[in-house]
């Protein structure tokens, strides 16, 4: 299974890093590896707008329908039965198939990982064995390395980890972990419906230890509360404790997002707390 997993999309990955490298090499950019990887992040991002955009235009109209629903489980409280029949007929009603969200998502995490794993491999490989590791793996003479490539960006090593760089580079290196969590966070803010809004956020906030645990809509809510929050830090601290590499990519793959959700819903939620502000 992993044989064949980096068959057809490991390696087709790698080949495209290398190509983006070899070229940007040709023509005499600086830091080639890492504008190699911003590169490859962006087509892959292309590659997957489609069906980022289908999941994205399905989690908004679910969302319009969200307050719907909450009436028609009050109303028919206890009735399973009916609760599922109004439910599929609302579904119907605004064209919305609940599968929808779920399949582009499915589709997009295999080739996710694939471009996590190249960039995991690559960034961590020891200048002494790049040019045999790569050259191994690429399916042209024509973009194949003649020497090993530069590993930094703007003087940042693409394979260490920020965790290791305080000694040498100093408190500056934690703006790598600090921007990766703020991008996640407006992302994750973007993605929040504007009519929830800041309010209702301090709101759910305040009332959490509150929540009533027989009510599945405001435990939702709770959950989805914590979670703006406690994922960017957690993607904070794995750019900490990752290679600089990843970081350089789950950024780019991350304001890549920003505008593309965007396009699609507006700023969401995090409109009214820019007004705020």
């Amino acid at each position: 299974m992993g044989d064949f997993f980096n068959l057809i999309l490991v390696h087709p990955i790698i080949n495209i890093l290398v190509a983006i490298y070899s070229m940007l090499s040709f023509a005499h950019i600086p830091y080639a590896l890492g504008f190699a990887i911003i590169g490859l992040t962006i087509i892959i991002r292309f590659v997957m707008y489609p069906l980022t955009t289908s999941q994205l235009k399905a989690s908004a109209k679910m969302q319009k329908v969200t307050p719907h629903l909450s009436k028609i489980k009050e109303k028919y409280k206890g009735d399973a039965k009916k609760i599922q029949e109004e439910t599929m007929r609302l579904y119907k009603e605004h064209g919305i198939n609940p599968a929808a969200g779920c399949l582009p998502v499915l589709i997009q995490m295999p080739i996710i990982w694939a471009l996590y794993s190249v960039l995991q491999r690559m960034v961590t490989l020891k200048p002494d064995v790049v040019v045999a590791e790569v050259n191994k793996i690429a399916y042209f003479d024509f973009y194949k390395l003649q020497n090993t490539w530069d590993p930094s960006f703007f003087g940042l090593p693409l394979g260490e980890m920020p965790s290791k760089l305080m000694s040498t580079a100093g408190p500056l290196i934690l703006l790598v972990p600090i921007l990766t969590g703020v991008f996640q966070f407006i992302l994750s803010k973007m993605m929040i419906p504007a009519k929830t809004g800041v309010a209702v956020i301090e709101k759910d906030i305040e009332k959490k230890t509150q929540i009533d645990k027989k009510d599945a809509g405001d435990f939702a809510s709770a959950f989805q509360t914590q979670s703006l929050f406690i994922f960017p830090v957690m993607i904070g601290f794995f750019a900490f404790s990752f290679p600089i590499g990843l970081s350089l990519y789950w950024n780019t793959f991350t304001i890549f997002g920003i505008i593309q959700q965007y396009k699609i819903t507006g700023l969401g939620g995090l409109g009214e707390w820019i007004k705020k502000k």
